[in-house]
């Protein structure tokens, strides 16, 4: 008797620039954490998205920033959900959204959202996401002005995510992007993360980064400055891994609470070389 196997399907290779490719660091922080016992947060579609790619990934095993992207993640879930409890039927801009799967944790079944990124990124998000009623992919710069159209025929308030993304440019594309939002979606708020110059410096022995090509380039030691850069930005929410909102940190399991204390106990300046941020927009 003959049996017949079914063909396993082909994995796709990514093809990414240097800075795009960073968004499979997250991914696989996610995938990782969803396979734990008792995990911080779960991603199905993550494990699926990281077994369906022809990518090495074990380059990635056993590093700590894969922890922190998902402590990153779960505070920037926190300010969307903030965001929606405030203004169910507002617009959402992930901002180099990559493979992430916020609007599949955070739909509150009336949310707007636009998921932005470089063409090859979308290109290779439309191999496991589409385009709904309420959702809408664009392929496009942040520094193009051509999106801002796109979400302003997009009911308001908004709300900009920016995770993992301006870090990698240079502070005159980050003082564009600021001065495209405050004229075309004046009030909008914009949440991103600062590296300050401890951070950036380290950068080559960072235990993700220093195997790879992208680099971050924008350098900021404290976010208050970013408020001189125009009349009407204002800073309305800062804060570190070491001084997460409660409703973050109260959510995680016992062992990942311990960890961050001794994080901040022996490693206090390193901590709070990278901040996360929300900046209120005006025109």
């Amino acid at each position: 008797m003959t049996i017949e196997r079914c063909a396993m399907p082909a994995k796709h290779a990514p093809e990414l620039g240097q800075i795009q490719e960073t968004l499979l660091i997250p991914l696989y922080a996610r995938a990782v954490e969803t396979r734990k016992r008792r995990p911080m947060l779960r991603d199905p579609r993550a494990v699926e998205m990281v077994e369906s790619l022809d990518y090495d990934f074990s380059r990635f095993d056993g590093a700590r920033s894969l922890v922190g992207a998902n402590l990153r993640t779960l505070l920037f879930d926190h300010w969307v959900r903030d965001f929606l409890t405030r203004h169910p039927a507002g617009t959402v801009v992930e901002i180099g959204t990559g493979l992430n799967t916020r609007f599949e944790r955070l739909d509150n079944g009336r949310v707007h959202w636009f998921d932005l990124d470089l063409p090859d990124a979308v290109a290779l998000r439309r191999r496991f996401f589409e385009d709904g009623p309420r959702r809408r992919m664009l392929a496009a710069s942040v520094t193009d002005p051509a999106w801002t159209e796109a979400v302003r025929s997009s009911p308001g308030p908004y709300f900009l995510v920016a995770e993992a993304v301006l870090i990698y440019l240079e502070e005159d594309a980050v003082r564009s992007v600021l001065d495209l939002v405050a004229d075309r979606l004046p009030g909008a708020r914009l949440a991103l993360e600062t590296a300050g110059a401890r951070m950036v410096g380290s950068q080559d022995r960072h235990d993700v980064l220093a195997g790879m090509a992208a680099r971050m380039r924008w350098q900021c030691d404290d976010p208050a400055d970013v408020e001189a850069w125009r009349p009407g930005i204002a800073l309305t929410t800062s804060c570190t891994f070491s001084t997460l909102p409660a409703p973050v940190r109260d959510r995680l399991p016992t062992g990942y609470r311990r960890l961050l204390r001794l994080l901040s106990a022996v490693r206090r300046r390193d901590i709070d070389a990278y901040r996360f941020n929300v900046f209120r927009v005006d025109g």
